[in-house]
């Protein structure tokens, strides 16, 4: 199985887990508006199991309303911070933007839509944004730091993130395991999600190149780059969440297989989290 597929259904289990969450929320609030009762809803039951006019049934409704509100808040409030995040670093990519490299790289690439935006940057940066229609940003640094061979295997790398649009699942994921913090098996589904499409991408760019060298030689350079700069920026290689040692040993090693792990004890509280929910639901 491709880090592809695997990719999907890590993917996947963490949507799936959030769709779950919303439609249960989704229906306890439409017996609340309109007045119907609607079977298999976990948050009527928690309210049900409790005699009404009570201090303790008062208290019970008091924390499912208010859950029910913190989650849909806790949603609102990070998608519109990732609004204004992204049309501020779309702003500040203007400024930098650098007009004529950008138009020989789509140029020298055969770029058609011309989605490849160059920056005025001394970090050689690389990397893919936006939800709609992804854009990929490179750094002139970058362009001066790597030989045609090794920036077309990035801009393939990018492309990658690019066609199966990453950085929105990747925000989705994020979303889901901060907002579904009680279910461990969430933010372990959004952690190797990350890594797992890096892995995808570089699947994705040893296919278009016919080899690993470009993509290997140019991976080779960037963590030079960021050892002697220890940069904060978000170069190709994403150091900070792991998956630098996996993108290496694929490189050297394409057959060889890499284990994605699950810790145990999240294993464990998902599994009793979701039971729990599947157990009320069944009382109904």
């Amino acid at each position: 199985m491709t880090w592809r597929y695997k990719s999907l259904m890590v993917f996947g289990l963490g949507f799936f887990l959030a769709i779950v969450l919303f439609i249960q929320m989704g229906l306890y609030l439409y017996h609340h508006v309109f007045g119907t009762f609607i079977h298999y809803n976990v948050f009527q039951l928690c309210i049900s199991l409790f005699s009404g006019n009570t201090i303790l049934y008062h208290l019970v409704l008091f924390l499912v309303n208010s859950f029910i509100a913190w989650t849909f808040i806790m949603v609102c409030i990070k998608i519109i911070k990732q609004v204004f995040f992204y049309s501020k670093m779309k702003n500040r990519m203007k400024e930098k933007l650098n007009h004529s490299i950008t138009e020989k790289v789509n140029t020298l690439f055969n770029r058609g839509n011309k989605d490849i935006y160059v920056i005025q940057n001394q970090e050689p940066v690389a990397y893919t944004v936006g939800f709609i229609r992804p854009i990929i940003i490179i750094s002139t640094s970058l362009i001066e730091l790597l030989d045609k061979n090794e920036l077309e295997a990035v801009i393939h790398h990018e492309t990658a993130h690019q066609k199966y649009n990453d950085p929105f699942k990747v925000f989705l994921l994020q979303l889901i395991s901060e907002v579904m913090w009680y279910i461990p098996i969430a933010k372990w589904c959004y952690e190797n999600y990350k890594i797992m499409v890096e892995l995808v991408a570089d699947e994705y760019a040893v296919k278009c190149m016919g080899s690993e060298v470009g993509l290997g030689s140019a991976l080779i350079k960037l963590i030079k780059s960021y050892i002697q700069n220890r940069s904060s920026a978000p170069v190709l290689v994403p150091f900070s969440d792991g998956s630098v040692n996996y993108r290496i040993k694929q490189l050297l090693e394409p057959e060889s297989t890499i284990p994605v792990k699950c810790p145990l004890i999240s294993i464990i509280v998902s599994i009793n989290m979701i039971a729990f929910l599947v157990l009320l639901m069944m009382m109904v």
